[in-house]
């Protein structure tokens, strides 16, 4: 047995989660090791960004506590010196990992290695410890929407991506765009122009107040996608008797169903997983969205996601503990320092 580490950060701050591994037995070619959740803990505030990207110092101030207090909740004495309780493997997952990581990827390999005496560390887009939570290391997709949507696939030699661009480029058919077109078409309808919904308009007004000041509220703010994702709900309920908000949850689950097809491994069968918070809308989205994946990639199998990405987190690291990781490395999405391995 030893002690694994999974770390996923995001827009809602940190979590870790300490795991005891030990292989499975199993030959099958999905197998990694059988990981154990010991104990959980949490830290609110998001991680910064600086000229470097992701602020590695804040992560470590953030994680090394953590794990004292994981292993001290676990009942196992960290020791000192030569008698040191080290983790075998830790991974990290992280929101812009593959644009903002570079950081990270310079500093953390020799600061774990020096604070906790680890040499094995992956570190992962948070779309890829959301694929290995959802889907393990099978081949096949996995869709993370939340306030934005990316779609990842694999055929376990490669990484195939589509879309999360975030909310200015990209993220079609995540919270953030079902909101932004909720509210666009509030807009129309305080206007009187075509495509306005008077539905839309009535609930964006019992929220944000009056349509003419709905600019100044929102374009100063800071978190803008998360305020554009918050009205989606919105438009969820009233598509079941307003044509335009139906409209926009059926363009989504357009764009969610085409980011899917454009990352399916080409051959064979291919499992679907639709992991994250948007699933929560429910049938209005959920049944236009089986129905565009029917049409748009009839071979494929829609599946439960069977952890989320900190338990995706922790199956990496318990792989990388084993020597059983199969999921392919990639210098931004699954970053794995062979220097770790000496």
């Amino acid at each position: 047995m030893s002690w694994v580490l999974g770390v996923d950060s995001g827009g809602s701050g940190l979590r870790f989660a300490l795991g005891s591994t030990a292989p499975d037995g199993s030959t099958a070619p999905d197998a990694s090791a059988a990981v154990t959740t010991v104990a959980t803990t949490a830290s609110a505030e998001p991680l910064r960004t600086g000229p470097s990207g992701i602020d590695a110092g804040q992560l470590l101030a953030r994680l090394l506590p953590a794990v004292e207090a994981l292993l001290a909740e676990a009942g196992v004495d960290p020791g000192a010196g030569e008698d040191r309780t080290t983790l075998s493997a830790v991974a990290i997952g992280a929101a812009g990992m593959a644009t903002l990581g570079a950081g990270l990827r310079a500093e953390l390999p020799a600061a774990l290695e020096r604070f906790l005496g680890v040499r094995r560390l992956a570190l992962a887009a948070d779309a890829v410890t959301a694929y290995a939570g959802a889907l393990g290391q099978r081949a096949g997709v996995v869709v993370a929407a939340g306030t934005g949507m990316i779609a990842l696939g694999t055929d376990l030699t490669g990484w195939q991506r589509a879309d999360g661009w975030g909310h200015l480029l990209g993220d079609c058919g995540g919270g953030a765009w079902i909101g932004r077109a909720g509210l666009e078409a509030a807009m129309r309808a305080y206007d009187g122009r075509r495509g306005g919904s008077p539905a839309l308009l009535s609930r964006m007004e019992a929220i944000f107040g009056p349509a003419p000041e709905l600019p100044g509220l929102l374009y100063p703010r800071t978190d803008r996608p998360a305020v554009l994702a918050s009205f989606a709900p919105e438009v969820a309920r009233c598509a079941a008797g307003d044509p335009v908000a139906e409209g926009i949850v059926s363009t989504a689950a357009r764009h969610i169903a085409e980011a899917a097809a454009a990352v399916c491994p080409p051959s064979g069968a291919c499992e679907v997983a639709l992991t994250g918070g948007l699933f929560g809308l429910g049938d209005p989205l959920l049944v236009p969205l089986r129905a565009e994946l029917a049409g748009q990639l009839p071979h494929a199998t829609t599946v439960s996601a069977v952890a989320d990405p900190l338990g995706g987190a922790l199956l990496i690291a318990g792989a990388l503990a084993t020597d059983a990781l199969r999921l392919p490395p990639d210098a931004r999405l699954l970053n794995v320092p062979t220097e770790q391995d000496g």
